[in-house]
This record gives structure tokens, sequence and C-alpha cells, in this order.
């Protein structure tokens, strides 16, 4: 064969192949489905939000990007009195809820959130499909992220692939709780002190809501938080009663009772029935100690009354959202009992 047929003929490839050489000889067959690179399904569609690339899942990148930066701008230099009010509605930072059932359980409780955080491997379980329908409905920006990533955000816990940013809670403060109430009705405000567990914190919310209080008060330090498990427990309640959070818990109650309302503190050591209470259809705060320890020397000596809940001889004490429950229960009946 001469030199210009055998150009000619590579000319011909290039046009052919675009740029390169055109293959010969026959074409290869099929693996028929049953060889290495067998045919597999990749399951569902998943939604806009969680498909890279897509204009959806761009525009809820954004939006978690600028509630992060919302949340990390730099305040502005404030008096004494303003910053301790800014100190106690400060919010502790977004949390992050890690784990498969953790995160489906959070968002069945509607707990508000910022983000769903979820790995390419995690979307095959259905509690992930599930946490990705919940959080698409409820408006939660659904990320797709990695393995590597999700251990930076959740600090290295078993996040199983998916992982929740909780929003951060607004605190209110504690002036504000004298008029969270219905006109003509005496404020009752519920207040704990060393209280740690944010399921308890969340049954108090629960209580204080169902038996009209107006809110409840927190120690800034050594106290429970308004947390995704704190959520939980309150049933919703967190949505509809304020949470206020102060940095000295004696100092607040010392300021309510300069406003005209009686300091109850509830303990196993009381000397009065919680039943035979005589403030309790006026304004008055329920202060509630830890399980075990009660109340504090200090919060104890700024109540004006102890009153104590009558329970048979050798029984341990209950844990603070029964007791705070029960009490709540005999100061609403009281006050029924008045109009």
């Amino acid at each position: 064969m001469s030199s210009g047929s055998k150009g000619a003929k590579k000319s011909q490839g290039r046009a052919a192949g675009g740029g390169g050489y055109a293959k010969s000889g026959k074409p290869r067959p099929g693996t028929g489905g049953y060889g290495k690179h067998k045919l597999e399904g990749k399951g569902p569609t998943p939604p806009a939000e969680l498909r890279p690339g897509h204009p959806a899942q761009k525009a809820a990148a954004a939006r978690a990007k600028a509630a992060a930066a919302g949340r990390t701008a730099r305040p502005r230099p404030t008096s004494a009195p303003a910053q301790e009010r800014a100190a106690e509605r400060r919010d502790d930072g977004p949390e992050m809820v890690a784990g498969r059932n953790p995160v489906v359980e959070s968002l069945r409780a509607r707990v508000p959130a910022m983000a769903l955080y979820v790995t390419g491997r995690a979307q095959e379980d259905e509690r992930v499909t599930e946490s990705v329908q919940l959080a698409a409905g409820a408006g939660i920006a659904v990320l797709e992220t990695s393995m590597m990533e999700l251990d930076r955000l959740t600090g290295n816990a078993v996040h199983q692939g998916v992982a929740l940013r909780v929003r951060p809670y607004d605190y209110a403060h504690p002036e504000d709780l004298l008029t969270e109430r219905p006109r003509q009705t005496p404020p009752l405000i519920v207040a704990l002190d060393g209280v740690t567990d944010p399921r308890n914190l969340g049954a108090v919310v629960r209580s204080a809501a169902a038996f009209g209080a107006s809110g409840v008060v927190v120690p800034a330090r050594r106290s429970a938080g308004v947390t995704a498990g704190a959520w939980k427990a309150s049933a919703g309640a967190l949505a509809r009663l304020p949470v206020a959070r102060v940095t000295n818990l004696t100092r607040a109650l010392e300021a309510y009772k300069q406003q005209g309302l009686f300091v109850a503190g509830l303990d196993a050591e009381g000397s009065v029935d919680v039943h035979e209470m005589p403030i309790a259809d006026g304004p008055m705060v329920l202060v509630v100690g830890s399980e075990g320890r009660g109340l504090s020397r200090i919060v104890a000596e700024a109540c004006d009354i102890i009153v104590s809940i009558p329970m048979a001889s050798g029984m341990e004490s209950l844990n603070a959202g029964i007791a705070a429950s029960i009490a709540l229960y005999e100061i609403a009946s009281v006050r029924a009992a008045k109009r």
C-alpha cells in the first residue's frame, strides 16, 4: 500500500472520530448484565435539593450559608445593663444532632432546624429517606456532603452519614414573662435550679404551658438549655411558651419579688404541703430544684416559702418534671376555684 493511501485512511479516521483515530476491528460483545459491571438500579430519584448542581440544591446551600453567616455577625458595643441583657438572651450556637434515629425523631417532633446533611450512601436507608422528606416538607435545606465533612461538623460523633443542624433558641428576657399572660390573670412563672437534663426542662415547659404559666426561667450556667432533647420532650410546647435565661437566678428572683411576686420553692424538705400553699392564687414564682439535691442553699434563702409534695415514707424524690407537674396542677386548681 502506498504512503498516500495510508495518509488518506488516517485523515478519514480523524474526521470520523472527532479529532482522534477511528477504532478498528469488531465491536466487543456486552456482558448481558452478568459481568463485573452488571446493571444495578440506583434507587428512587433524590429530591432536587439533594442533586449536585441542581438550582434547588444551590439555592438551599446558599440559604444555609447565609443563615450561618448571620449567626456569626459581630455584635456592636453596648452599655453594661444592655450587655447583661444580651448575655441572658444569647444562644449557644447551632446544635448538631447526629445519627439516623436521633435525626428522624427530631424531624418528626418538628424541632426547628437549619439544614440536614446527608452522604450519598446513607440515602439508601429508609430512616434517612424519611428524614429527607420531612426536612423538605418543613422547608429545611437538604445538603449532600462527605463523610469527612460530617466528621468535622459533628466533632467525630457516630453520625451514620446523616446529621441535623438545629436552629439556636432565642431566649426571652425574664421581664418579658410578666407580659406573656392573659389579662386579669396573676402571673405564674416557673424557675429551675440546677436541673441539668434537657428532657426535664422540656417536660416542665410542657406542664407549664398546660397549667397556665407565662414562662420558664433557667440559669445560664450549670443548667439545661433548650436543645433538641428539650424540644422533643416539650411536645411542641416550646413553640408556645417562652424560656428566659438569667446570669444569676437569685438576683432574678429578688427582682420578681420587687415587682410584687411571691416566690415558692419546691423541695422535699419543705414544711408546707403543696396543696395548702397560701400564695397559689396570687402572682408567684415556683422554683423547682434538681432531683436528689433539691434547692441550693442560696436559692432557698431567696424563697418566701418552701413547699413539699407529700409522699409515702421510704419513697425516693420525684424528678423535676413530675414534681413541677404536680405543683402546677395544685396551683391551677386553686386558681380555678377562685374564679
